[in-house]
């Protein structure tokens, strides 16, 4: 059984570097360019021809490929074609060709090659393009991340002990490669601090996957997190594309309980099978889980597999609500409002001195994401240089009285079942965001952080119709 942590790490320095796989039938190039490659810090495998390339890539998913154009089986446009994945390639591909013309370089940058080097190669040149194929690829998938998290800090924001004692415990848990299991209320910041532990890790170069598991349909969840073969195309889950890297499972005590099971095999024995596949895929990534549940609780009652629990709960962070440390409200005020500034061309308002100390006082029950989404409130529907106490109290005021959180409403949530008063306030809960957002489920999921396909479930399981409260508002 592994230990939960990166298997084989040990005893395998580069198991955590770049994979490049070299495709020619020309054996002394294939020789070369392995040797050259590992001597620049990469694993390499190699292929002699399209039917070697095809089981290579099917038994592990490359970081890079260099790819030959003619082999005596399968030419390397062909291999393009079959690899491509929604009109893409899932990994960064380097053509190369001894007599290759300007129209077969023209046909493989249009099915997304990233480069075409001529025989006999520039070793210089190689490995220059090498390089900067890899950080265009991690560069595209950061982008991808910002696009999804476009008001995302970089670090957890704070100068109290609180925040200065989690940024240094984070950063000693980064030094290892244990697993993490994360607990905190919504709102707090989960993938702020899961990013701030990768970026501070060895492996801070490889990949950040992470994925709500909420959202995951139960009757693909598997496909998608393990990936699946289907004829000639393999198809790589969230599980391979994080190998090397990190992989943060949000809202881990929503997975179903098949998936679970399927978790747990794949991190207990370092390896799992895709869908349709024989083969088994070696598994390397740090899972860091993420729950806003009392997942103890959930393992008590059966609803989360003791096993995996135990497996995933090697190094336990408990993020700090707002509440804890208000004496970084306004430097979170202050990071707000310019990032609002410069990011979506709000005028610049700044809080007056009252408004601070209200909001350093105020108990923020949706932690950091609620001062985020005031801020951001304040900037566009308020005017003048300065945001008053008075407003602030309006803008506190409303969500008290749309959102049933004066004393009186939380005390009829006390005296429910746990159960019935949890469901009770997230239909509160959604409802308000719902009139906030005009009836639009789209804007809403961004508030809340939910991805729509959950959403639209979690509504129509409390009895929430978007449209009616669209037509309220």
């Amino acid at each position: 059984m592994l230990q939960p942590e990166m298997p084989d790490q040990q005893h395998n320095e580069t198991a955590g570097s770049p994979y490049i796989l070299v495709v020619d039938d020309e054996p002394d190039i294939r020789q070369l360019l392995q040797e050259i490659l590992q001597d620049e810090g990469y694993q390499v495998d190699v292929a002699e021809n399209g039917a070697a390339a095809r089981l290579a890539h099917r038994a592990r998913r490359p970081d890079l490929v260099l790819l030959d154009i003619w082999m005596p089986d399968v030419d390397g446009i062909t291999l393009l074609k079959e690899w491509s994945e929604d009109g893409g390639l899932p990994m960064p591909v380097i053509m190369m060709s001894g007599h290759g013309t300007v129209e077969t370089a023209v046909e493989a940058t249009r099915l997304g090659a990233y480069d075409f080097i001529e025989k006999p190669i520039s070793l210089a040149k190689l490995l220059l393009t090498v390089e900067h194929a890899m950080e265009a690829d991690k560069l595209q998938r950061e982008n991808q991340g910002l696009r999804r998290h476009s008001h995302t800090l970089s670090e957890p924001l704070g100068k109290s002990a609180t925040m200065l004692r989690l940024r240094e415990q984070v950063k000693r848990i980064a030094e290892h490669d244990s697993w993490v299991m994360m607990h905190a209320e919504p709102g707090c910041g989960i993938s702020v601090v899961a990013h701030y532990l990768h970026n501070n890790s060895v492996q801070h170069d490889r990949p950040f996957i992470e994925v709500n598991v909420a959202s995951l349909d139960p009757a693909t969840s598997s496909r998608e997190l393990f990936g699946f073969e289907e004829d000639e195309h393999v198809h790589y889950g969230l599980l391979e594309q994080a190998n090397g890297g990190t992989l943060l499972l949000h809202d881990i005590a929503d997975m179903d309980s098949d998936t679970q099971a399927r978790l747990f095999s794949a991190l207990d024995t370092g390896s799992f099978h895709r869908q349709g596949g024989d083969q088994p895929v070696e598994l390397y990534v740090r899972i860091i889980a993420a729950t806003h549940q009392d997942i103890e609780a959930r393992v008590d009652s059966g609803k989360f597999r003791k096993d995996l629990f135990f497996l995933l709960n090697v190094v336990p962070i408990h993020l700090p609500p707002l509440r804890t440390h208000r004496e970084d409200v306004p430097e979170l005020l202050n990071y707000f409002t310019n990032l609002f500034v410069e990011q979506d061309s709000l005028p610049y308002r700044k809080f007056s001195m009252a408004a601070q100390n209200r909001l350093r006082n105020y108990q923020w029950p949706g932690n950091v994401r609620e001062l985020m989404n005031l801020v951001q409130r304040l900037l566009i529907v308020g005017s003048g240089s300065e945001i008053s106490l008075e407003e602030v109290e309006a803008a506190l005021g409303a969500g008290v009285t749309q959102h049933a959180t004066s004393t009186q409403g939380l005390n009829e949530y006390y005296d429910l079942p746990l159960r019935q008063a949890r469901e009770q306030f997230e239909r509160d809960y959604l409802e308000y965001q719902l009139r906030r957002a005009g009836g639009s489920v789209g804007k809403m999921a961004q508030v809340v952080g939910l991805e729509r396909t959950h959403l639209y479930r979690k509504l129509r399981t409390l009895g929430i119709d978007p449209k009616n409260l669209s037509a309220e508002t």
